[in-house]
């Protein structure tokens, strides 16, 4: 018997916004967290802006033990951990120290890299000659599982613990993955979510790819341009989104908050076949992703409500807008609402999806669609599809029973899940 899955708990890592309550109020009122970034400056990159969280030592210290953040170096380990506990705490679950691990519960977590900076810090020792300084934690900090190895052991998960990589589209990934544990009964909740290292040593290859904007180093919350005409590259971002999935049965049986019901989804790839490249999408496989994803949902392209898009403010964005409007057979004023978190936080990579999830269920479960910021000047290309009214600039309060959010990643690699308002 397939089981329905909902969603009970959030934790959120942003640039414009760490947990719950300053990032609803960042993206309701379209708050960037976008500055100028002085390493990358000193490092004469072309980009020298980023959305970067701020976590103080303090908090630090609600979340790891002393000895954990000895010779700790671990960006994405340590929004993930952040991320996922609250998310965890919010969906109103204990942390047991019992003998045995919750058999029911488990994680998957996904990330780009793990601990770049650890990394780095390590090559330097062991270049010289210092490697029985590298430190015990070392190995945990690197490898690519380990911020959901940090995971499985605070909350004492029992089920699957695990981290998955792909590109972009790892948080959407991610999600679609815990549903469908749960959906099979090999779980009863899951932890699912994503997360991203920050910093030059992870940004460094976009911005020698010129992939990042250069236009906006003196005026940083203008630089990311999503389905503007003036796009010029995205903002290099980081952060992690986090997400409990459970089974309705045992959510109904806590009484707790139910956020969203996840409907379903769908991954797949381009193949780098046809228009598809490592670094550019295959409009097929993308449509096919969107359809297939509303063929496994049960939903028809009428009952999208909005859309939380990947658009990254590059040249891509139209054809974006284009494969959505032939996916769904809707255009003009009969297109869905629109539009991307990537206008506050920059491209978070690899925390991308879960981040922007994070904004859509939020945006379900309170009855809002956030603003676009930094498009006043849409591009045409755009507006010959939709119409400009789909494309709010300012806050909507309005109920969405369904929310489509998609990623596409590098290696041409696809995600779209569909959130519903539960009722």
């Amino acid at each position: 018997m397939e089981r329905r899955v909902v969603i009970t708990g959030l934790g959120i890592v942003a640039p414009n916004g760490v947990g719950l309550d300053a990032f609803t109020n960042a993206i309701k009122n379209g708050i960037s967290g976008i500055k100028h970034n002085p390493e990358l400056e000193r490092l004469q990159f072309s980009c020298q802006i980023s959305g970067t969280p701020e976590i103080s030592e303090e908090l630090k210290r609600e979340y790891f033990t002393e000895l954990e953040l000895r010779n700790f170096n671990s960006t994405g380990i340590l929004y993930g951990v952040i991320a996922g506990m609250d998310a965890w705490k919010d969906a109103d679950l204990p942390i047991l120290q019992n003998e045995n691990p919750d058999w029911d519960s488990g994680t998957i977590f996904g990330t780009g890299t793990s601990g770049i900076e650890k990394f780095r810090e390590s090559i330097y020792k062991i270049d010289n000659l210092e490697t029985r300084k590298l430190g015990s934690t070392a190995v945990a900090q690197t490898m690519n599982s380990g911020v959901s190895a940090y995971l499985g052991g605070k909350l004492g998960l029992g089920n699957q613990v695990t981290t998955n990589s792909s590109a972009c589209t790892t948080g959407t990934e991610s999600i679609l993955m815990a549903y469908e544990r749960i959906k099979l009964g090999q779980a009863k909740r899951m932890l699912a979510g994503s997360t991203s290292d920050s910093g030059p040593y992870i940004w460094g290859g976009f911005d020698a790819m010129k992939v990042c904007t250069f236009k906006h180093n003196d005026s940083p919350e203008q630089g990311s341009r999503p389905m503007s005409a003036t796009a010029s590259g995205f903002v290099p971002g980081s952060g992690a989104g986090a997400f409990v999935l459970e089974d309705l049965e045992t959510a109904l049986a806590r009484g707790v908050r139910i956020y969203a019901e996840v409907l379903g989804g769908n991954v797949n790839s381009g193949g780098q076949r046809g228009l598809g490249t490592m670094t550019a999408p295959n409009p097929i496989a993308v449509q096919k992703c969107i359809t297939d994803a509303m063929a496994n949902a049960g939903i028809i392209s009428d009952e999208i409500d909005a859309i939380n898009g990947h658009l990254t403010a590059t040249s891509k964005d139209a054809l974006e807008i284009q494969n959505w409007s032939e996916a769904l057979n809707r255009k003009g004023k009969e297109f869905p609402y629109i539009n991307s978190l990537k206008s506050m936080v920059g491209h978070c990579l690899s925390a991308s999806g879960s981040v922007e999830s994070v904004a859509s269920v939020l945006q379900v479960y309170d009855g809002f669609i956030f603003p676009n910021s930094n498009c006043e000047d849409l591009n045409p290309e755009i507006t010959d599809c939709i119409d400009v009214s789909k494309i709010p600039q300012q806050l909507i309060q309005k109920d969405i029973t369904i929310l489509a959010k998609a990623s596409f990643g590098f290696g041409d690699v696809n995600g779209c899940v569909i959130f519903k308002k539960y009722k």
